[in-house]
C-alpha cells in the first residue's frame, strides 16, 4: 500500500511538471480533440463549402516568412477555405527548421475585416460557433507555439477576428493611418479566437474590458498608449512598410536559428506554464544549445579579444 502511495505521488509529480512541460511544445498539439466533443474532419468538409481567398506563405533566405491574408474583395476576410488554409500554413510554419522570423498582413493595403459573413451565417446555431471557436483556438495556439518571433503588420484595418489574429503574435506594428477594432459587441457575440485571453495578457485586464466593451476603435497613437502595438511605421505603401517591418524585426533574429528559436520558446513557456514548469523548460532549452557550434563559436571569439 505505501509503495502504491509513493508511485502515485512520484507520478502526480512527474505529469504536473515534465509530461505538462512537453506536451506544450510537441509539434501538432492541439487544445481541443474529440474528447472536447470536437471533430477536425467533420469541421473541415463544412469549411470547405465556403470558398474564397487564400492564405499565402512566402519563405524568405532571411529566415523570415511572410503569411499574407488574401481576400482584398472582401477585406481579406476569412472564408471557410481560409480558415483551413491557415492551419495548413501553420503546419508547414512547424517543419520550417530554419525560420526565425514571421510577418502576418493582409493584401492590397488592409489586414483582416475577420469572418467572411456567408460563412458565418451559414454557421448559424450555437454548436457551430463552438465548433469554430474550438477549431481557430487550436490553429492560434499553435501559431503562438511556433519558435519563430511573430510581428503583425497592420496596414488598413484589423477588424473583429482580424484583431484577434493580432494578438496571436509575438509584436504588433502599425502603418500611421491603420486601425484596430474588437467589433464583436456590436455583432451580439464576444471574441472566440482567443482574442479576449491574450488582449488581457497584453494591455491588461481593465484596458480589454475599455477596449471590448467600448468596441474602441484603435488608431496607431491610440493602441500605441495602451501598449497595443510596439511601434507606428513611416510607410503607408504596401511595398514600402513590408520593407520597413522586416527592417524592425531583423534586428530580433540575429543570430543561428537554433539560439532564435529556443528564446521563443522559453518564453512562450513562460507565459503558458506555471513558475516550476517553465524554469525546468528553459532548463531543457539550454541543453540544446550549451556547447552547440553558436556558443562554442562565440567563446573562441572572446578568447581571441580577450588576448
Amino acid at each position: 500500500m505505501e509503495l502504491k502511495q509513493e508511485m502515485a505521488r512520484s507520478l502526480l509529480k512527474t505529469s504536473s511538471l515534465s509530461v505538462r512541460t512537453k506536451l506544450l511544445h510537441q509539434t501538432g498539439l492541439s487544445l481541443y480533440n474529440t474528447s472536447h466533443g470536437f471533430h477536425e474532419e467533420e469541421v473541415k468538409k463544412k469549411l470547405e463549402q465556403f470558398p474564397g481567398g487564400s492564405v499565402d506563405l512566402q519563405k524568405e533566405d532571411s529566415g523570415i516568412g511572410i503569411l499574407t491574408l488574401n481576400n482584398p474583395s472582401k477585406m481579406n476576410a476569412f472564408s471557410g477555405v481560409m480558415f483551413l488554409q491557415l492551419l495548413e500554413k501553420v503546419i508547414e510554419l512547424e517543419n520550417w527548421t530554419e525560420g526565425k522570423g514571421l510577418i502576418v498582413r493582409g493584401a492590397k493595403n488592409t489586414f483582416s475585416s475577420g469572418s467572411d459573413l456567408n460563412a458565418v451565417k451559414a454557421l448559424g446555431t450555437p454548436e457551430d460557433g463552438m465548433t469554430l471557436c474550438m477549431f481557430m483556438q487550436n490553429t492560434l495556439t499553435r501559431f503562438m507555439r511556433l519558435p519563430l518571433i511573430s510581428v503583425a503588420l497592420v496596414q488598413g484595418r484589423a477588424l473583429g477576428g482580424g484583431a484577434e489574429f493580432t494578438t496571436a503574435c509575438d509584436f504588433r506594428l502599425m502603418t500611421p493611418e491603420s486601425e484596430i477594432r474588437f467589433v464583436h459587441k456590436e455583432m451580439g457575440i464576444i471574441p472566440s479566437w482567443g482574442g479576449a485571453t491574450r488582449l488581457a495578457e497584453i494591455i491588461g485586464s481593465r484596458q480589454a474590458l475599455k477596449v471590448l466593451s467600448g468596441a474602441l476603435k484603435l488608431d496607431s497613437k491610440k493602441a500605441l498608449d495602451i501598449g497595443m502595438v510596439d511601434e507606428v511605421l513611416q510607410s503607408s505603401g504596401e511595398t514600402e512598410c513590408l520593407e520597413e517591418a522586416q527592417e524592425w524585426l531583423k534586428q530580433f533574429i540575429k543570430g543561428p536559428p537554433e539560439v532564435i528559436r529556443a528564446l521563443k520558446k522559453s518564453v512562450a513557456s513562460g507565459k503558458e506554464l506555471c513558475f516550476e514548469d517553465a524554469l525546468q523548460n528553459e532548463r531543457d532549452l539550454l541543453g540544446t544549445v550549451w556547447g552547440g557550434p553558436a556558443n562554442k563559436e562565440a567563446i573562441a571569439r572572446r578568447r581571441k579579444f580577450d588576448k
